[in-house]
């Protein structure tokens, strides 16, 4: 008989606060994580906003040489990963570390180390280029220096699915202890990308808003004046863990994760598939995982990224998957206080989403003043709302096409 999974610890790095009281008390507020970047000169950029994290400092979480040379990503990731052990409880050794693994997503990896090194190669020639450059821009590292640092040796594995990452290594560590391949995972998501080439490359997409007179107004997930989405930055880790191991070393229980669903839009390189149907069966296929009716799902924390297409194909899919239910479900786009953190969205917002699910409140969508009139779903519009809830799903949609929704429960002993 496989194990119910529980949810036993969490870490934020977020644009709205370090750690998760300041994260989660901003996002019930309302407040908005987005401003004018500050990482670089944005002269001649047709975006100059992002969400950036404020206040970190990499030394506080890792050692002083290290936080020195540390790519950003990596910095977040571990320290996340220390805040959720640390409120997990659990203890680390060596009677059971290769029962202890990590996953984590990541879309971009060390970028801003990738930036540095090529203007280095490009002007001082090869023999200046560092021997960190490789360990510090690829992305599994994120997994790996958790490891080191946490002395977690049980499965081990990086999920690069664009910004549906956070979320699929979430998922994926819920079905290694579901398997019995590990009793606890600590997974989730990182991404630090506010780079000039980031923000270069979606520009050129015209993928991002150009609200920057307004930055905290910029992210307006199903709003009508919407005109792209905000890049946001930090890490969303959590500690998974089968119940009975929990219980025995009476861990706190947050919520349980009982339903994981993917699949492949297979139809372009960056929107979604017509009328959302591949997000529809990302749903559908956790709702089955979960073995629960659809008219359970009480919450679903959106992909909701403020871009035309995303906004209004996932209501459709939404539409499509719910029926009648999906007029009395309530839907919310955390996004629109956070930006979108690429890679590590899908980390936050399982976070976030078990906490509504745990306290009973909705966090709201901001900015949604004057809603698409084709996205007509109740999207908890400027506040926050106490609602009791059992059943929440969370969703991201990456570019290629690739989906991952996630169900997390209301713990019941």
């Amino acid at each position: 008989m496989e194990p119910r999974v529980v949810i036993t610890g969490l870490g934020l790095i977020t644009p709205l606060g370090i750690g998760v009281k300041e994260s989660w008390d901003a996002l019930c507020a309302g407040k908005s994580g987005v401003g004018e970047i500050s990482r670089f000169d944005t002269t001649g950029f047709d975006t100059r906003i992002a969400a950036e994290v404020k206040h970190f400092n990499p030394g506080d979480y890792l050692p002083k040489k290290e936080a020195k040379r540390s790519s950003l990503f990596i910095a977040y990731a571990v320290a996340a990963s220390r805040m959720a052990v640390e409120d997990s409880g659990i203890t680390i050794n060596d009677t059971n570390a290769d029962r202890v693994g990590v996953i984590t997503g990541c879309g971009l990896g060390g970028l801003a180390m990738l930036e540095q090194t090529a203007m280095t190669l490009h002007e001082k020639g090869p023999k200046r280029v560092s021997p960190f450059f490789i360990p510090l821009l690829i992305g599994n590292m994120a997994a790996g220096m958790i490891s080191i640092h946490l002395g977690a040796r049980g499965p081990n594995s990086s999920i690069a699915t664009a910004c549906a990452a956070g979320s699929h290594a979430v998922g994926d560590a819920f079905k290694a202890i579901k398997r019995g391949w590990a009793d606890a995972m600590i997974t989730g998501g990182v991404e630090s990308t506010v780079t000039p080439t980031c923000i270069a490359g979606f520009n050129a997409m015209k993928a991002l808003s150009t609200r920057n007179d307004e930055p905290q107004r910029a992210s307006r997930p199903f709003d009508r004046d919407r005109d792209g989405f905000v890049v946001g930055e930090g890490s969303g880790i959590l500690i998974l863990e089968a119940l009975e191991h929990a219980l025995e070393r009476g861990a706190p229980i947050y919520g349980e994760m009982i339903g994981y669903g993917m699949s492949g839009d297979g139809y372009h390189m960056t929107q979604p598939s017509p009328d959302g149907e591949g997000a529809a069966r990302c749903m559908q296929a956790a709702i089955d995982d979960a073995k629960i009716p659809h008219d359970a799902i009480g919450y679903i924390n959106a992909h909701g990224t403020s871009t035309p297409y995303n906004d209004l194909l996932e209501t459709q899919a939404v539409k499509n998957i719910f029926k009648e239910h999906a007029k009395s479900l309530c839907m919310s786009s955390t996004k629109s206080m956070t930006g979108h953190l690429l890679g590590g969205a899908g980390g936050i917002e399982t976070i976030f989403t078990t906490l509504a699910v745990r306290h009973g409140i909705l966090p709201p969508t901001i900015n949604l003043e004057n809603p698409s009139d084709e996205c007509d779903l109740d999207y908890v519009p400027h506040k926050a709302r106490k609602k009791d809830i059992t059943y929440a799903m969370t969703n991201s949609f990456g570019f290629g096409g690739t989906n991952a929704s996630l169900i997390v429960k209301k713990y019941d002993d």
